[in-house]
């Protein structure tokens, strides 16, 4: 929801496409280049009271947000200061956003037994599209009913609502005992261990192409106003309708299994996403641009999924923080990277034509991936399951 209305402020503020392109530099600089140390002091920490200290940090973001939107500071101070000090959040942001992912990624792991790894990730992705779909609709709605302010208190309390929740689970024990090695050895152990893997480098290279050039989360704020005349009601439907098929699907997959030709529901689903993003890019129509982002939501929810237990699956416990720090370099941060090419190739292009070129960067890798990845290509998880029962069962 604080995405949803940030960028719809930024954009009111400005009524530049490129401005919230550089609310996602302001996320993706130090989410990336701070990712690998902080897979590192992941692995050597303990999970639970990290987790804690990242959502108290993060609510102080929420509350700086909520009172820069404030009556008296829009009143007192000028627009580029305001605008400036919500990029500076947003960099805190990113900061965060650097734990965040390996956190969580290595906080499942010691919760859920690996023999239901699949269906663990699949509940944890549709709880997170899950906040997706209602974060996305409530704020596009509460922006219209109660306005930007009030809304962004409320996250402020949801935010601290979920401080109190992380609070319950127990602390975790720390799997890595190498005491000994040094940040350098850590982190290059861990790229090193990706790099390697062509199974877990190919998930993730699709999955940030994907979401580098195929999304258009970060203008749909221009779509909504500018192209499809549909209001932040419209906004908060657009945001909603991706990541309801994505969690609709993912609902279906807790009881249809995804061990099974992996790899090829990976590519398939990643190239059935690109399709629709070109769809959607092209439309002009409201409902056919809300249809095609359901159905990239499908796509992507499906992808987003097989991933997930790919990496829950092949990577070490030991290196979980490590790994997890990868996968936000690669996944995670595309984001906000993505955000800035969206609103640089909206600039030049205009919106429409940007997504369209996205969406068949997309396709290329897709059919680039499929030739060259034979490992990706042939995987089957079934034989992993099996073994990981039988060890249990031992």
């Amino acid at each position: 929801m604080q995405f949803v209305v940030i960028e719809w402020q930024v954009y009111s503020m400005t009524n530049d496409e490129l401005s919230l392109g550089i609310i996602g530099l302001c996320e993706f600089l130090p989410a990336f280049f701070l990712a690998p140390f902080a897979g590192h002091i992941v692995d050597k920490k303990e999970k639970r009271n990290l987790f804690m200290l990242c959502i108290a940090l993060f609510s102080l973001i929420s509350f700086g947000l909520f009172w820069l939107t404030t009556q008296t500071v829009e009143s007192s101070w000028e627009t580029n200061t305001i605008l400036y000090s919500i990029y500076g959040l947003v960099f805190f942001g990113g900061v965060l956003r650097a734990f965040f992912g390996p956190t969580i990624f290595s906080l499942i792991a010691l919760l859920v037994p690996k023999k239901v790894y699949p269906n663990a990730a699949t509940w944890s992705s549709s709880t997170w599209k899950g906040a997706n779909v209602f974060g996305a609709l409530c704020g596009g709605f509460l922006i219209a009913w109660i306005g930007v302010n009030h809304t962004l208190g409320i996250i402020f309390l949801l935010v601290m609502v979920a401080l109190l929740l992380v609070f319950q689970i127990k602390k975790k024990p720390i799997l890595n005992n190498a005491t000994n090695e040094s940040v350098k050895e850590s982190l290059k152990a861990g790229i090193k261990f990706v790099f390697n893997d062509k199974v877990i480098l190919g998930a993730l290279t699709l999955d940030m192409i994907a979401v580098l050039f195929g999304g258009a989360v970060a203008i749909f704020a221009v779509f909504a106003k500018d192209i499809l005349d549909a209001g932040p009601k419209g906004f908060g439907i657009l945001n909603a309708a991706l990541s309801s098929g994505s969690i609709i699907t993912m609902l279906a997959t807790t009881y249809i299994p995804i061990t099974k030709n992996t790899g090829k529901k990976l590519l398939v689903s990643v190239f059935g996403f690109g399709v629709c993003m070109i769809i959607f890019g092209a439309s002009k129509l409201m409902w056919l641009s809300v249809l095609a982002l359901f159905f990239s939501g499908v796509f992507d929810g499906i992808s987003m999924v097989v991933r997930q237990t790919i990496l829950q699956l092949k990577t070490p416990d030991e290196m979980r923080g490590r790994v997890g720090a990868v996968n936000s370099m690669f996944v995670g941060s595309s984001n906000e990277l993505g955000a800035l090419e969206s609103g640089i190739a909206a600039r030049i292009f205009g919106a429409p034509l940007a997504v369209m070129l996205g969406g068949t960067v997309t396709l290329i890798v897709v059919a680039v991936m499929n030739f060259s990845n034979k490992p990706l290509r042939e995987l089957d998880l079934t034989k992993d399951i099996a073994i990981e029962d039988e060890n249990d069962i031992g």
